[in-house]
């Protein structure tokens, strides 16, 4: 597919149809201007480019801003002609657009490819930063669309050796793939479809693939969708004189389609390969020892050549030709890069063990006094296992993504879509595709459906369990206006839902997204593989030829009895098998499959459980967590806070000084000011008092207060609502009644909110916020981990030791605004302490971002989840535990598996190289050597799914919050 971004000096075939006006604007860094007349000619020059739209040049800050058409010019070009004025130019890097894609990488065999890979990539021009995953064989790729594109990057990846398909562009959150059968790709019916698409309204970019007739359209989802765009080309094609199909295409599932072909395409290599193998071992090994059954193999045909040895050759030749032919090619590529991998030791051993039977073979047929052993049954055997080996490690890392499988399958394939008329009646309905759905659109879920889209409902009432992506097991009522998410189950009553996101904007789909990214991010652990496979292949064919000499030049010089050398062979022959086993059995496949495998099964794991952990970096820092502070409101807290008393100190009465706390209080987001404002309009609404909107009241000068308050003019009268801290900045008198009060409240873990109406406090709210019921055991539970349980809350210090008193926290920082969270952070950092901090704010974020593992509250906002590292979706605190836990056992997951991955090695290697054979006779065939090393992969790929097994170390028993009783202690009137 011809990317939108590409240049004529790559090469590329440009799209027979592409409606691309878009711009892109970049800023350069310019030096050496010294007047406008200098700004002046770079303006000239700039502006004669075909594409350049708008050049302003400022000689005083040294910038040149420039808007251009990206199909008609690049960013090389226009830096060039900057360039060609004798001026020096810099791209600056914060204005730049990346973008990023996802390419499937085919071939790779251990992390000395996957660094292969990278390395090919990074030297495209353009391209930013490159990670490719060895387990989930994928790339991520962030590049300059400006300077190269998916296409490029696809080439570059081939021109290495491997095979690349992309799966995403990173711009596919408004595009679409489609079909078209039955066009013969005349100009005329590409003009006719560009004509028909330019059409429709919201329609941005049209691309087609003449090779496959595929349709990639762009388009803006608030004025269209799929649906209406398949629907305006089925109309155009039935009223038009040119006629053809279109079909909605699904590239979602290719993945799974193409692991599925890889691992049977395996299996059937192996099977072709034991059609061979299989008899060349009877023939070698099973008949020469049944006695007389086995004489026939002994028949001369000429001189000493045997009819078992011809036999041997020529069922050998096809398994090393032409099955193992993928080794070759492999091997070819890794050398021509300057490396080497698994295929080049795998194609020296059989190569070695092939041509030296021959040459017994040839030497037998051409002398009659030479008797030699040919090593046929070594290749074939050899060859078979190590098919054997990729074919179960392709099964078994088939299922390290199982949990990630089970994730996608989450939404149903198709929906019911109601056409409604103006009154909200049914005018109809009809099954669709899910993938057709568009923003906007009403769908009717039945009792027991899955929700295809998050939308809102719009009718009906319901239970909603969602359990599959919260965790949380009892279902939760569903009204007019309230969210439903897509992929949860509708349990008992028929709803109307109106979708607002569809298709890669939805919750489901942005959780697979983020496992995925998790999945292919490399955790720090795995650099030790990386630094070990740099220099063992090469070590490893170091010691193969070093173990060859020894052995050979020991015989040679009778350094060892001669009965030691078996029946058959020469000094020669045994030192070549030893020196085979070496290479064979040393491969370090196993070592680069150790870490990424378990970080896959772990954050697939952890999505299913209700932790979304960002990758192998979090889940690393996580297991060294020494330390974890918690945010309080909405945290420990429930995070709905409830005024439950209130005490007036002058002669306003209750209600008005409740407007005025509540109109001062209506434009701000904090869960207190929230809580004063629910309280005051269910004052209006018991007293029978329509008007309860307080926003609309006229304010004047509104200001927030950090960890303070707000402070306002209502009218003439000017308001503050806050704590002892607000009175204390603006020199507000507290009292001695006002003091009693508040100290009350606080000890009873309430916060006191004071107002204070033109200088004088009138009254106060005391708010209570109940805390989560499994607050007290994980504070426990952590304890009891080796973990130190910290408060750190902007609220006062009473509040705070109440709180920290109840869940049984000994370390408590109070009145501490969103800087200090962070500044408390980075001190006990500097004491050398792990750090995990557990928010749900805006005011959380930056500490989030400052602690060594940030663990957002997934009912929290936006910003804060998106500053963390892991996200406990449940909002519920034992999720804490759940993810330093799970953290911790994927790390003795890792180390287990190289002790699998290394042990092989260190183990096989000795022996391979005839250590035990002078003592015990023991050696290691090369075909036994071949099985040693296939095994040690598929071993450490089933450690690593040893950890869907995981289980919760804590669980809280789902139980009903019941608010407190509110205690009004004050007549409203």
């Amino acid at each position: 597919m011809a990317g939108s971004g590409g240049q004529k000096e790559n090469n590329l075939e440009t799209p027979l149809l592409q409606n691309d006006h878009t711009t892109k604007e970049v800023n350069f860094r310019v030096k050496g201007m010294k007047c406008a007349s200098c700004a002046g000619s770079i303006e000239s020059v700039v502006s004669k480019i075909e594409g350049v739209e708008s050049v302003s040049v400022s000689p005083l800050q040294g910038r040149a801003v420039v808007r251009y058409r990206p199909d008609l010019t690049n960013v090389d070009t226009i830096k060039e002609s900057i360039t060609g004025l004798k001026y020096g130019v810099d791209i600056d890097s914060s204005s730049q657009e990346i973008a990023t894609c996802r390419l499937r990488i085919k071939g790779m065999a251990c992390t000395s490819c996957s660094e292969s890979v990278e390395n090919a990539v990074r030297l495209v021009q353009g391209v930013k930063k490159a990670t490719v995953g060895l387990a989930l064989e994928e790339a991520k790729i962030h590049f300059d669309p400006s300077q190269t594109n998916p296409t490029c990057l696809i080439e570059a990846i081939e021109d290495a050796g491997f095979g690349a398909d992309l799966i995403s562009s990173g711009l596919d959150i408004n595009k679409i793939y489609l079909i078209l059968g039955g066009i013969t790709n005349s100009l005329e019916e590409n003009t006719f479809i560009e004509s028909v698409l330019e059409g429709i309204e919201g329609v941005s970019t049209v691309e087609v693939d003449p090779t496959c007739q595929r349709l990639t359209v762009c388009y803006n989802p608030d004025i269209t969708g799929p649906r209406s765009v398949i629907q305006c080309l089925q109309e155009a094609s039935k009223q038009g004189t040119i006629s053809f199909d279109v079909k909605l295409d699904t590239p979602s599932k290719r993945g799974e389609v193409e692991r599925y072909a890889e691992t049977r395409s395996y299996r059937n290599q192996f099977l072709l390969s034991c059609l061979f193998s299989i008899p060349v071992f009877i023939f070698s090994m099973v008949l020469p020892m049944a006695g007389s059954a086995g004489e026939w193999l002994e028949i001369k045909v000429k001189n000493n050549l045997t009819v078992g040895m011809i036999l041997r050759w020529g069922l050998c030749t096809p398994v090393q030709f032409i099955i193992g032919w993928r080794f070759y090619v492999g091997s070819y590529h890794a050398l021509r890069r300057g490396s080497s991998n698994m295929d080049v030791l795998v194609a020296l051993g059989t190569n070695a063990a092939y041509f030296y039977s021959v040459y017994i073979a040839l030497k037998t047929a051409m002398s009659p006094n030479f008797e030699g052993e040919d090593f046929f049954e070594t290749s074939a055997m050899l060859i078979s296992f190590i098919l054997l080996g990729k074919y179960l490690e392709s099964a078994a890392k088939g299922k390290t993504s199982d949990a990630l499988s089970k994730l996608t399958e989450l939404a149903p394939e198709t929906a019911f879509l109601l056409n409604l008329d103006s009154d909200g009646n049914v005018v109809s309905e009809a099954e669709i595709s899910t993938q057709l759905l568009q923003r906007n659109d009403v769908i009717k879920i039945v009792p027991g459906a899955k929700v295809p889209v998050d939308g809102v409902v719009l009718k009906g009432q319901s239970h909603v369990n969602e359990s599959m992506l919260t965790g949380e097991s009892r279902p939760i009522a569903k009204r007019p206006g309230d969210k439903v998410i897509g992929g949860t189950v509708n349990e008992n009553g028929c709803i109307f839902v109106k979708a607002t996101h569809v298709g890669s904007e939805t919750a489901l789909s942005q959780i697979v997204q983020l496992v995925e990214a998790a999945q292919l991010s490399r955790a720090p652990v795995q650099k030790l593989a990386d630094r070990i496979s740099r220099f063992f292949v090469p070590t490893v064919g170091v010691a193969a030829f070093l173990t060859f000499l020894g052995w050979f030049i020991a015989g040679v010089i009778h350094l060892y009895p001669k009965h030691w050398i078996p029946k058959g062979m020469d000094e020669f022959e045994l030192a070549l098998q030893f020196s085979i086993s070496v290479l064979v059995v040393a491969c370090p496949c196993a070592l680069g499959l150790a870490t990424p495998t378990a970080v896959m099964v772990a954050t697939g794991k952890g999505a299913s459980q209700g932790v979304l952990i960002k990758g192998g970096h979090a889940l690393e820092k996580a297991h060294k967590v020494k330390a974890t502070i918690f945010d309080k409101t909405g945290t420990l807290t429930v995070g709905k806070p409830s005024v439950v008393q209130t005490k007036i100190f002058s002669k306003i009465t209750l209600l008005e000084m409740c407007d005025f706390a509540a109109a001062a209080e209506a434009n701000s987001e904090h869960p207190l000011s929230r809580a004063i404002v629910d309280y005051a309009k269910a004052l209006h609404q018991q007293y029978g008092l329509s008007n309860n909107d307080f926003s609309t009241l006229e304010t004047k000068d509104f200001e927030v207060h950090t960890g303070a308050g707000v402070s306002t003019k209502i009218g003439t009268r000017s308001v503050l609502v806050g704590n002892k801290k607000l009175m204390h900045l603006f020199h507000i008198p507290i009292q001695h009644e006002i003091e009693e009060f508040v100290s009350d409240a606080e000890q009873l873990a309430r916060t006191c909110v004071l107002v204070a109406i033109d200088g004088k406090i009138c009254g106060a709210f005391a708010i209570s916020d109940p805390l989560k019921p499994e607050a007290g055991l994980v504070v426990s539970f952590l304890k009891e981990m080796g973990i130190l349980s910290i408060m750190v809350t902007g609220d006062n210090w009473a509040t705070a030791r109440a709180i920290a008193r109840e869940v049984g926290i000994e370390m408590v920082f109070a009145e501490i605004d969103p800087a200090g969270k962070a500044a408390k952070i980075k001190e006990l950092q500097k004491k050398g302490m792990s750090v995990a901090m557990v928010g749900d704010g805006i005011n959380d974020s930056p500490a989030l971002a400052a602690a060594d593992v940030g663990l957002a509250i997934g009912a929290g906002t936006d910003v804060a989840i998106e500053a963390a590292d892991i996200v406990l979706m449940r909002s519920n605190l034992g999720d804490v535990i759940t993810a330093i836990d799970l953290s911790r056992k994927t790390l003795d997951r890792i180390r287990l598996n190289y002790v699998w991955a290394l042990g092989y090695n260190i183990l096989g290697v000795p022996v391979a190289a005839g250590v035990l054979f002078p003592f015990t006779g023991v050696r290691l065939p090369p075909w036994l050597a071949g099985a040693c090393m296939a095994a040690s992969s598929v071993s450490v790929v089933c450690s690593s799914l040893l950890l869907q097994m995981y289980k919760k170390p804590f669980h809280v028993e789902e139980a009903a919050v019941v608010p407190e009783t509110s205690d009004k202690g004050q007549s409203p009137v």
